[in-house]
């Protein structure tokens, strides 16, 4: 997560959204981190990577390149079908997307975490 306002920013806007999904755990930033937050909820549990970006209405495949890292990550987290993993990317004006990262694709999700059109 990078320094300053937006990476300031982008993590309280991410606690709250997922403080309505169940009970969020925070992760202390750092170099090796693989998520900023963890949400606990019934099921599934769900590890969270928050992120800033310029280009909010990116196409996917584009925000795959742009995010590989975080997605990288992200996969490298153990699956079991009571865990998911989960990119959220916030934009200047404060517009949220968010993904369900698998371990070959990236689908976008609404901010409840259940697909889009649902």
């Amino acid at each position: 997560m990078s320094r300053g306002p937006r990476g300031d920013q982008t993590l309280a806007g991410a606690v709250r959204i997922a403080s309505e999904r169940g009970l969020v755990h925070v992760i202390a930033p750092g170099r090796n981190t693989l998520f900023n937050l963890t949400i606990a909820m019934i099921m599934p549990m769900v590890f969270v990577q928050a992120k800033f970006t310029e280009k909010i209405c990116a196409a996917i495949e584009d925000i795959a390149a742009d995010f590989h890292e975080e997605i990288r990550r992200l996969r490298l987290v153990a699956r079991d079908p009571a865990l998911a993993c989960e990119l959220w990317l916030r934009s200047r004006n404060g517009t949220w997307r968010f993904f369900r990262v698998t371990m070959d694709a990236i689908v976008e999700v609404q901010r409840n975490g259940q697909p889009k059109g649902v």
